[in-house]
């Protein structure tokens, strides 16, 4: 078994959703709680979470707890995930094989299309298409992220 922090956050909080034992579920919320001070990461344990999803290195990453996280989605560091819009009560979606970079915000009621990648410190405030890069404050689409199957 390998120091893998990140990993470990993650597996906690499948196994707090995936239990309906009490006593399961409370030892999950206790290691939940260590590997969030030692990532230093900010992800509740009901947030949905897809599978294969990568956090390299979790320092600062914080995710809203109502937002939806695709499969195979990758996270770098100090990364936003969902603030509330202030118009309405909805948060992000990220589709399957997203990549955020590091320090990127994306805010608000939004859909980021499969396939699509994040620059480093964007500020995404609208829907990003499928296989899309955007960069920016406010983030804005520069071209194909050449990562679509």
């Amino acid at each position: 078994m390998s120091w893998n922090p990140a990993q470990s956050l993650l597996d906690t909080i499948r196994t707090y959703q995936g239990s309906r034992n009490p006593a399961v579920r409370k030892l999950a919320v206790l290691q939940h709680r260590f590997w969030s001070v030692v990532t230093g990461a900010d992800i509740p344990l009901n947030t949905r979470i897809g599978k294969g999803v990568q956090l390299p290195h979790p320092n600062g990453v914080v995710i809203h707890p109502d937002a939806t996280i695709g499969d195979n989605c990758m996270l770098m560091q100090q990364s936003t995930i969902g603030v509330k819009s202030a118009l309405d009560d909805s948060v992000p979606t990220l589709e399957h094989d997203v990549f955020i970079g590091a320090g990127a915000r994306v805010l608000g009621g939004i859909t980021i299309g499969a396939y699509s990648t994040i620059g480093a410190n964007a500020v995404v405030l609208q829907d990003v298409p499928p296989g899309s890069m955007v960069v920016g404050i406010p983030a804005k689409v520069i071209g194909s992220s050449g990562r679509l199957p």
